[in-house]
């Protein structure tokens, strides 16, 4: 384990309970979107690799993205 995470564990234990419980949920939480991005993108170099890929309009794919977040 790194040095930085030692760190921050060592103060996370002498935390009250409920509070160690929030921040591993929010750990783990953290951990699985930082796995599902690390797939996504082996995912994309593979097609890639495989020729799969193609040009990308980037305001269109912009404007899409961002449509999502708005309310």
């Amino acid at each position: 384990m790194v040095r930085t995470l030692e760190q921050a564990i060592a103060q996370i234990s002498r935390l009250p309970v409920a509070d160690q419980e929030e921040i591993g949920r929010k750990l783990l939480s953290h951990v699985e979107k930082l796995s599902a991005l690390r797939s996504e993108i082996d995912r994309g170099i593979h097609s890639l690799d495989a020729g799969k890929g193609g040009a990308l309009n980037m305001e269109e794919f912009l404007r899409e993205k961002n449509s999502r977040h708005e309310a």
